[in-house]
């Protein structure tokens, strides 16, 4: 299978351990990616706050670059890079004066065919049968609550994956794997996101909230698809645990670190050593 490939800027930057988990355990699994030539930053939280033209621009060059390379399919293992290119691959085949304005601006033809994964649907597109059929190792040492922030499944009229309030997809998948998800409260609550560079103390009361209450229903590790969400929950967990000691130390795994491990990727070729809290992985 070969998909387009959108790592934005966080995945070639502060979340170089998830790029390499996604990519190691993607070729692990036969997926061979192509990463858009020339790509720019999708204007993530920034850009919508500022400028509305430069927030459909900045997503919409990177939808023009892939549409030149022929590429009918696009990953991007962010959410915020995921749903940014979305909402303008929506405002571009709903409006043609919106379409014609951005090809202009992005110097691109712009058409809007290129279809959106995140890593859930890339596994979805790979198959869980197909996943399971390469299995090397079970998971079942592992009682993860999946957590899935509050960007990736919504806005849920332009994102259209899983239910917004409930999903239940990573859960599917691990249990095929032979993992025990518990059933936790904060599956979609903000972890504070962008506001780490800002307002750490907001981050690290969010981040308690959720490794707390995934504590409280047995879970030994957390899992998410988020780079943000993973940097926050694992980078700040030891401020949180100088502000409620009464928490304990727990991994937090990107979901294709558990995938990979399954299919018999090695724990180093995943990066789960350069996380700041140890993930025990064998």
């Amino acid at each position: 299978m070969k998909i387009g490939y959108y790592p934005g800027c966080a995945l070639h930057g502060s979340s170089l351990d998830y790029e390499q988990s996604v990519l190691a355990c993607l070729a692990k699994l036969g997926v061979e990616l192509e990463e858009l030539d020339d790509w720019i930053c999708c204007g993530a939280t920034a850009a919508h706050s500022l400028n509305e033209k430069l927030a459909t621009a900045l997503p919409a060059r990177n939808l023009g670059i892939a549409e030149k390379m022929n590429l009918a399919e696009l990953f991007a293992p962010c959410p915020m890079c995921s749903m940014e290119l979305l909402k303008a691959k929506e405002g571009i085949t709903k409006s043609v004066e919106l379409r014609q304005k951005m090809s202009e601006i992005v110097e691109l033809p712009l058409v809007g065919s290129t279809e959106i994964f995140n890593l859930i649907q890339v596994f979805q597109k790979v198959g869980i049968d197909q996943i399971v059929a390469k299995q090397t190792q079970k998971l079942e040492e592992f009682r993860p609550a999946c957590y899935y922030g509050c960007l990736l499944t919504r806005p849920p009229k332009v994102v259209r994956f899983d239910d917004c309030e409930h999903p239940e997809s990573m859960e599917t998948l691990l249990k095929a794997l032979g993992a025990s998800p518990v059933d936790w409260n904060y599956k979609t609550e903000c972890c504070g996101a962008g506001m780490t560079l800002c307002d750490a103390e907001t981050v690290v009361d969010l981040s308690h909230k959720i490794i707390a209450n995934a504590e409280k229903h047995g879970a030994n590790c957390l899992v998410t698809a988020c780079p943000m969400c993973q940097m926050n929950l694992d980078m700040r967990q030891s401020d949180v645990r100088k502000k409620y000691p009464e928490t304990t130390p727990i991994p937090i795994y990107y979901l294709s670190d558990l995938v990979g491990l399954a299919v018999g990727v090695e724990p180093k070729e995943l990066g789960v050593h350069r996380h700041f809290e140890p993930c025990p992985l064998r």
